[in-house]
């Protein structure tokens, strides 16, 4: 044996140095350097959201304090534009008292609709349910479904749905169905949920196809006795991640539905009856180019996406919990 062996031999062994004895930055560090190459695949995708998510948002934050024009350099006003939008703009009150209704009535609705007709789907054989699954996914995705919409409940005697209450009797002329406000925040949420089975409707039938069934043996060993119980305590406990990316999707949609009303009422909406948050924005990020005041609405939504994203998640945390 050679003296270089046995010297390699006596030598004392490095001792594995542990999380707990590290600083969490020294941690990530030796973690990063050890993974580098997986860093690397992911940096493209990194430097893009950064890019053009979180740089935007952060950037909207700032120019909320400013007023800005497009054209010229901001001018720091602190907090006025908040301000002037909470106190002085009586059109911004309607638009979130507009949203808030919307979100409160086609959020939860599209949420357990979509779920309880996938819960269905996936009880059909999977030829039938493939075909079932795309016709409640069509409308979802199909650009004519407001021009359906506008045939059914169109102003005049022509429209079907005016056409069938005179022929009844119940009305003696037709009704602006999309230009009376006391009919369009409800048609407006109807055609919403009737649109509301996207991508969150697929991921819940993704979801209940993953769903070990062996579970549901054990849980009737357990003493579960009826589909309900099957359904808190083990279906739905497995497919939180579904759950999630559903929820998150339905926040975005009824808190962003100005499209459904831009097309079905126009823009703006008879008496701002169909105003909401995104309309606002609209109006004074697009047409008024008043960058600032636009920046703070922008703001105050993403607020209120996010507080309603946690309630979302708390309420998700605790399902399958007796």
């Amino acid at each position: 044996m050679s003296e270089k062996t046995v010297a390699t031999a006596k030598a004392p062994k490095k001792k594995a140095v542990s999380r707990k004895e590290m600083s969490k930055f020294a941690w990530m560090l030796r973690e990063m350097k050890r993974n580098w190459i997986a860093y690397v695949m992911v940096a493209p995708f990194y430097l893009i959201f950064l890019m053009f998510t979180v740089l935007p948002v952060v950037l909207s934050i700032i120019l909320s304090f400013t007023s800005f024009n497009m054209l010229e350099a901001p001018i720091w006003i602190g907090a006025d534009n908040y301000i002037r939008l909470f106190l002085n703009d009586d059109i911004f009150i309607i638009a979130v008292q507009n949203t808030l209704i919307f979100a409160v009535v086609t959020g939860p609705g599209s949420y357990i609709l979509s779920f309880l007709v996938a819960w269905f789907i996936n009880e059909l054989p999977p030829k039938i349910r493939a075909i079932v699954t795309l016709i409640f996914y069509a409308p979802s995705i199909s650009g004519s479904i407001y021009t359906i919409w506008g045939i059914f409940f169109s102003g005049d005697s022509y429209g079907y749905v005016n056409g069938l209450l005179l022929e009844l009797g119940f009305i003696t002329s037709p009704i602006q169905w999309f230009n009376n406000a006391d009919y369009i925040m409800p048609l407006c949420c109807v055609v919403a949920l009737w649109t509301s089975l996207g991508t969150g409707f697929l991921s819940f039938i993704a979801g209940l196809q993953v769903v070990d069934k062996s579970l549901y043996e054990a849980g009737a060993v357990d003493g579960i006795k009826n589909r309900w119980q099957e359904l808190w305590y083990i279906t739905l406990p497995y497919m939180k991640n579904q759950l999630l990316f559903a929820a998150i999707l339905t926040i975005t949609g009824s808190f962003g539905f100005g499209g459904i009303v831009t097309a079905l009422c126009g823009f703006p909406s008879t008496d701002y009856a169909g105003h909401t948050i995104t309309h606002h924005l609209d109006d004074y990020g697009g047409q008024r180019f008043e960058t600032g005041y636009a920046s703070a609405i922008a703001t105050v939504l993403f607020v209120i996406m996010i507080v309603s994203n946690w309630g979302v998640r708390k309420m998700i945390s605790k399902v399958g919990q007796s």
